[in-house]
């Protein structure tokens, strides 16, 4: 099994939920006074014969036109045509936004062969939710055109894919852990977003559930320490991918 970070970049993010562009070599995080600074990087994973993507980006395209992630895809060594299977952990737009891709007016699937794990009540909710985070025509579109695959509750896709109900982050976030032998590689989407916050307990405003999520973290560095996981940080800032260790009480991330 084979992992690939497919970055995205560097944003700012402020009350108007927007993502603007930040580059920290010459931006100043002082003139975005209110601002929250994200990274952000699907992952691409190699199964046997199989491509999966976990969570697709913001879907935004270079000034030629092109979507940045299939640009990502190209550089790993494959074609975006070749993704099997879209693990969707929640809905929100800079994990969604990459699901289709916009060229002025018109939309288009990213991965028209592919087939989204979505789960079920993350899809309903994402219709009706005002939250500006989600956009329904995103979800219109692929209810047209896309093959959709849907979840409930927590289970396994097939051999190689299980995926577990958490909530916390949204009401049906999900995490997925893919096997292959003896490794195992697991994707907590937005309930463990970034290694640094395995090392420090913190209730986030920015979650459903922010004690829930809080505790999963814990829950999930245990299992990964005691279970040789190989966890992908979708926000990170420096180690996008990481085994865990637990020693002592602190979590740390190799």
């Amino acid at each position: 099994m084979k992992v690939f970070t497919l970055n995205e970049g560097s944003y700012s993010v402020d009350a108007s939920k927007k993502f603007v562009p930040f580059n920290p070599d010459i931006d100043n995080p002082k003139d975005r006074k209110g601002s929250l600074f994200i990274h952000v990087q699907p992952f691409l994973v190699q199964l046997n014969n199989t491509l999966l993507l976990l969570d697709t980006g913001l879907g935004y395209s270079d000034e030629q036109g092109q979507l940045v992630l299939h640009n990502n895809i190209r550089k790993a060594g494959f074609e975006p045509d070749d993704i099997e299977f879209v693990l969707m952990s929640h809905l929100h737009f800079d994990h969604a936004g990459g699901m289709i891709h916009r060229v002025g007016a018109e939309m288009n699937l990213s991965f028209p062969h592919a087939t989204y794990l979505i789960q079920r009540g993350e899809w309903e909710g994402a219709f009706t939710n005002p939250s500006s985070s989600y956009k329904p025509e995103i979800f219109e579109f692929l209810q047209r055109n896309a093959q959709l695959q849907f979840l409930d509750d927590s289970g396994s896709f097939n051999d190689n894919i299980h995926f577990e109900l958490t909530g916390a982050h949204t009401p049906y976030h999900q995490a997925f852990l893919i096997t292959e032998g003896e490794e195992k590689v697991f994707f907590g989407g937005d309930v463990l977003p970034e290694p640094e916050e395995l090392q420090r307990k913190f209730i986030a405003k920015y979650d459903f559930d922010g004690r829930k999520a809080m505790e999963l973290r814990e829950m999930y560095g245990h299992k990964a320490a005691a279970e040789n996981w190989n966890c992908l940080f979708y926000h990170a800032k420096t180690k996008t991918t990481g085994y865990i260790r637990h020693d002592e009480g602190h979590f740390t991330i190799v």
